[in-house]
Parts: structure tokens; C-alpha cells; sequence
């Protein structure tokens, strides 16, 4: 019979004393998840959509699109999705925790994120109100649109994403999203 060991748990606290080392440190219920710092391919992929998202709602006023994001609830909760849009109401001058409306949420796929990204973080994302999350795989050319934990899609084309309470689509092209990657 196998010996159960207890994981450590942190909160955001302890979160504050990590290294600035280029890892990704983020917390799931007190959980610790740590990731490499991002490959350039990653950050290309993940900069070309948040510019298409920025060029639609930023320059509107309806939302902020940021990258990396962090949605937080105290005292043992921060993920740090790639990309994350929250409505413009909420200054960017506030803390993380004081945005409490996420509308998108957006992660890259890596080799070294994506049973965390795919498995704990798609749920935590929608327990913590995350209205869409999408997930973005590169080496496929498509990204999965999850409307909720159990309501999957896949897109190989255009995503057509309907922007919560406004009447507005934001159209993301895949095809320019991924050309010349590889």
C-alpha cells in the first residue's frame, strides 16, 4: 500500500516571495503549479492574438486585453492565463483581485503547461467566473473554445467571438494567427 504525501499549500502571500527566475508560479486552492518561462514561438502566437483582440476592443473602449493576465481570489488562488480581457469599467490601475468580471481567458499550449492548462486550470478558470476560455494549439493550427467546463469546440478557420453584454463579434482569423509558424 502506497503512503499519501501531503502537498505544501501557499497563498498569495507566499506567492510574492518566489524568484523572479522566468518561471510561471501559479496557485490552484493553495496547489503550487510551475511552469518554464514560455518559448519565443509561445509568445509570437500569443502576441499576434492579443493584438487582433486589442485592435477590436481597446481601441473601442470596451475591454482591456492584457498578456499575461492574473485572475486571483484570496487567499490561495492566482492563475495567469497568456492573454486576459476584462471590461474597460475596471481601471488598469486597480490590483488583479479587484477585477471581479473576466471575460476571456486565453492560454498557449506548451509541452510543459498542457495537462496543467487542459485539466486544472480549464476548471479553475470557469470556478472562478472566467466567462470563455480558449486554448491555443500551435502545432495543430486550432484552438479549442470552451464556453463552459463541459461545452467544447474546436476551430480550424475564424472564431466568431461574441463579446459578453455588447452587441459586437470579434472576428479572429486562425490562418493569420498561426502563418509562417511551423
Amino acid at each position: 500500500m502506497g503512503m499519501v504525501l501531503p502537498l505544501p499549500r501557499y497563498t498569495l502571500r507566499d506567492l510574492e516571495q518566489f524568484p523572479e527566475d522566468g518561471n510561471r508560479y501559479e496557485l490552484v486552492d493553495g496547489v503550487l503549479l510551475v511552469t518554464p518561462a514560455p518559448a519565443l514561438t509561445h509568445q509570437v502566437v500569443a502576441n499576434r492574438l492579443q493584438l487582433q483582440l486589442s485592435r477590436v476592443l481597446v481601441s473601442a473602449g470596451h475591454a482591456h486585453v492584457a498578456g499575461p493576465g492574473a485572475v486571483t481570489v484570496e487567499p490561495a488562488t492566482q492563475l495567469q492565463p497568456d492573454i486576459l480581457v476584462f471590461p474597460a469599467r475596471f481601471s488598469p490601475m486597480l490590483k488583479w483581485m479587484d477585477i471581479t468580471e473576466h471575460w476571456l481567458a486565453v492560454e498557449v499550449l506548451s509541452r510543459s503547461s498542457r495537462m496543467y492548462d487542459r485539466e486544472v486550470k480549464r476548471a479553475a478558470y470557469f470556478a472562478l467566473g472566467v466567462r470563455q476560455l480558449w486554448l491555443v494549439d500551435w502545432r495543430d493550427r486550432s484552438v479549442e473554445v470552451w464556453r463552459s467546463p463541459h461545452a467544447r469546440r474546436a476551430v480550424r478557420d475564424v472564431i466568431r467571438w461574441r463579446v459578453p453584454t455588447l452587441d459586437l463579434v470579434v472576428p479572429i482569423d486562425l490562418h493569420e494567427l498561426f502563418a509562417a509558424i511551423e
